[in-house]
């Protein structure tokens, strides 16, 4: 008997320290340094007000708890089994406590509804003068139109520092929610509605973002990027995006490539202006000026694009693009192309 109660012991020891090292693993996990999706290190006006509206939640739900326990505690050791013969009188019901802790938090709530609908009105308010760019959701990728410059491209939003823009969000197919948290908030993508988002960015630099609403296989390869640029930088950017392709030169790599485009079924899916008119995934027109591909789970490089067109639902489960059983020439060949359209 003795044996097993240590055995039994010992078992409940490992479970407390396997609680504990699994928790403390949970809180360090969640203090990664410089982590690229930061929400408490604003970088615009927009995530300033969210986050001057989250610490003030903050430290007043600190001030709620503090005081709850506090009284919690109080009440405990004050009222605490004192070895009397007899039962204490008991108190059932007070209207004057009752009434307190009804009104109390009805009053914390009144009062934070204050700043709390200011800082939405804020940030939904229309600004001067914006760039606006319509934002459309796909499984797993995000689609941008320039409606005003005439520029289409994916996953890579390009923003003038200092500048407002006016974010239209859509959807192509299912729910999806579109965040760059350092940026902006959040905002769902869903069929047949529309939303909008302000932002501004203040400084030059890549901001990264996702979806946050799970819509599919390939949720959590659905990413973004915000590259926020200078003025200067933005109108070359532009200029490039509205110039066509160059045509590959008669019988190198890149026009077998390019034959290989038309005749594989890739122009019935996909854009490239003065080639093909594809509706169905991300527009390459220039799209080897994109630092990123694959809803920007991969790195533009030659090495990356192999991987992804010797097997697509293998790098992304739940791709629509079909592995197309392309040999190790023919892969050659289109990447040869891809890299033309700069």
């Amino acid at each position: 008997m003795a044996v097993r109660r240590r055995t039994g012991a010992g078992r409940k020891a490992r479970r407390a320290w396997l609680t504990v090292v699994v928790g403390l693993s949970m809180l360090l996990a969640a203090c990664a340094k410089n982590a690229p999706q930061d929400t408490l290190k604003p970088a615009s006006p927009d995530t300033r007000s969210i986050d001057g509206l989250f610490w003030l939640t903050f430290w007043v739900a600190v001030v709620v708890f503090v005081l709850v326990e506090g009284l919690l505690v109080f009440a405990v050791i004050r009222h605490r089994d004192k070895g009397e013969s007899e039962e204490p009188v008991q108190t059932h019901g007070n209207a004057r406590l009752e009434l307190g802790w009804t009104i109390a938090p009805a009053l914390v709530l009144f009062l934070l509804a204050f700043p709390t609908v200011g800082t939405i009105w804020r940030l939904a308010r229309s600004r001067p003068n914006p760039i606006n760019v319509t934002v459309i959701g796909h499984q797993f990728w995000w689609e941008y139109r320039y409606t005003d410059l005439g520029v289409v491209t994916a996953n890579e939003l390009h923003l003038p520092i200092n500048r407002n823009v006016r974010l239209t969000i859509k959807s192509g197919d299912v729910i999806h929610s579109f965040w760059v948290p350092r940026l902006f908030g959040k905002h769902d993508a869903e069929p047949g509605r529309v939303a909008h988002i302000n932002a501004r960015a203040e400084r030059p630099g890549v901001y990264f973002g996702e979806c946050v609403e799970f819509c599919g296989l390939s949720h959590a390869n659905m990413r973004n990027r915000a590259i926020a640029q200078t003025a200067d930088d933005f109108a070359a950017w532009v200029a490039g995006q509205r110039q066509l392709p160059a045509a590959p030169a008669a019988g190198s790599d890149a026009d077998g490539g390019f034959n290989l485009f038309r005749t594989k079924g890739c122009s019935g899916c996909h854009t490239i202006e003065g080639v093909s008119k594809g509706m169905i995934g991300p527009n390459l027109t220039h799209v080897f000026a994109r630092t990123s591909f694959a809803g920007s789970t991969l790195d533009m490089n030659p090495d990356n694009l192999r991987r992804w067109l010797s097997d697509p639902p293998k790098v992304k489960p739940g791709s629509k693009m079909p592995n197309l059983g392309l040999s190790e020439s023919e892969i050659s060949q289109l990447i040869a192309y891809l890299e033309t359209l700069t």
